[in-house]
């Protein structure tokens, strides 16, 4: 990728894959199964029902069941998806927040959060720790 070119779609799918195998060991082994995609922007569907101001509002998104409800039942035949929307992550980039491999691991962690439950705390303790 050059220096001033616009990551691509598929720049982001490596950076999701680096910074998900950079997550600590026994986190990944818990995260198996789940199925990372990249896009643009949510679809008209999901910004509807999620009641969006603008396609940038949303950096990523859990899609599935919770492990709680896995765990119940509730959640069989659900798959377990978290996206990532390149754009907004992007503009929110933009605005000198930080390095974009930084933001792309920190939008993962927090989605995979969700799947667990975890606290912002939790979330936070996963995002500083060494693989």
């Amino acid at each position: 990728m050059k220096p001033s070119a616009e990551p691509t779609l598929d720049d982001f799918e490596r950076m999701a894959r680096d910074a998900y195998a950079a997550l600590p060991a026994e986190f990944r082994k818990l995260t198996e199964g789940i199925v990372f995609m990249v896009q643009d922007f949510p679809d008209a569907e999901t910004a509807g029902d999620l009641g969006l101001e603008s396609k940038y509002d949303l950096l990523g998104l859990y899609h599935g069941a919770t492990l709680a409800g896995e765990e119940s039942g509730a959640g069989f035949g659900r798959q377990n998806m978290i996206f990532l929307y390149r754009r907004p992550i992007l503009a929110f980039w933009r605005e000198d927040r930080g390095a974009l491999a930084d933001i792309v691991r920190h939008v993962l962690v927090h989605e995979i959060g969700h799947h667990f439950g975890l606290s912002d705390e939790d979330m936070e303790a996963i995002e500083n720790s060494e693989p």
